[in-house]
């Protein structure tokens, strides 16, 4: 895998620790037991010039099913460890998403307060099962030497805009920022460079997802944005995800990244593929292909393009 990156041009990595993920992209138990072999593990990336800048475990510790729910917040928890460990700055993950009442045992996303019970199960979600919990899991990665939590803002969790990542954010302190994944935010028809420029000027982009979202645009008309393709046979879905300019052109591309330039980000460009349209290698290549030629292009329009 390493040697297929690099002959990619693979840059810098994120690697994923558990949650949703089926197959942990590390043996984190065992990394974690041996910080010996957890800095071998992490020098095998830096020999080849491309360093583990995240380490990621989408999960759902707020899930109203308690089995569940310790599950994933063990494993929130060691992605935390294994990243103070390894000295990487940022863990991403999603906010998570409880029930709607504590008798609930499947998730609730309520994004509109009427009728008055949504208020009610609302309020009841943030003031005593989000903020609770967050605040202690901010206090925990302070303790292992984390300071960025990057929560990618993502529907069907409470945390899904930058409003509600803001709100986060407020209540459980600065270690909560976002992961910008555009893709989830362009079909609720944000505007990318406004979004970057909000969250950037408040130091609150950690991370960022790379991937593009294409509108149908007569099922848009016809039902609306929140009709997401079921499949890639849909034909009456209003969207789907894909490689990044296979969705918005690479003028749009280039205006993000200039946007991201202009705010002060730091981090890592991380492509998630998650096209059906293309294999992995190919739309992860293509993925690349557009950053890297927009990345160059603002670089030779900078005076000093050196520096």
């Amino acid at each position: 895998m390493l040697d297929k990156f690099s002959s990619m041009g693979v840059e810098a990595v994120e690697i994923g620790a558990g949650g949703y993920t089926a197959t942990p992209q590390c043996p984190v138990p065992e990394l974690l037991a041996d910080s010996a072999k957890a800095r071998a593990w992490k020098k095998r990336f830096d020999d080849r010039g491309m360093p583990v800048m995240t380490i990621s475990c989408h999960a759902n510790a707020l899930h109203p099913d308690a089995t569940i729910a310790a599950a994933f917040a063990q494993q929130f928890r060691q992605a935390i460890q294994l990243a103070g460990m390894l000295e990487v700055a940022t863990v991403v993950g999603f906010a998570g998403c409880p029930g709607g009442s504590p008798g609930d045992v499947v998730p609730n996303w309520i994004t509109y307060d009427w009728p008055p019970d949504h208020a009610k199960a609302l309020a009841w979600q943030w003031n005593e099962r989000v903020i609770p919990y967050w605040r202690e899991t901010a206090k925990f990665a302070r303790e292992h030497g984390v300071r960025r939590i990057a929560i990618e803002m993502h529907p069907n969790f409470v945390v899904y805009n930058p409003r509600t990542l803001l709100r986060l954010r407020e209540a459980a302190g600065e270690e909560i920022g976002a992961n910008c994944d555009l893709s989830h935010l362009f079909w609720q028809q944000c505007d990318a460079v406004q979004v970057i420029r909000l969250l950037g000027k408040q130091g609150a982009i950690y991370h960022a997802h790379m991937k593009d979202t294409a509108f149908f645009r007569e099922n848009v008309a016809r039902f609306g944005v929140l009709n997401f393709d079921a499949s890639p046979a849909d034909k009456q879905g209003s969207e789907f995800f894909r490689a990044v300019g296979y969705g918005h052109g690479a003028s749009l591309w280039k205006d993000v990244i200039a946007a991201y330039m202009e705010v002060g980000y730091d981090g890592m460009l991380s492509v998630e593929h998650e096209d059906p349209l293309l294999d992995g290698e190919l739309g992860v290549t293509r993925s690349l292909s557009v950053l890297k030629n927009v990345r160059e292009e603002l670089l030779a329009d900078q005076p000093n393009p050196g520096e």
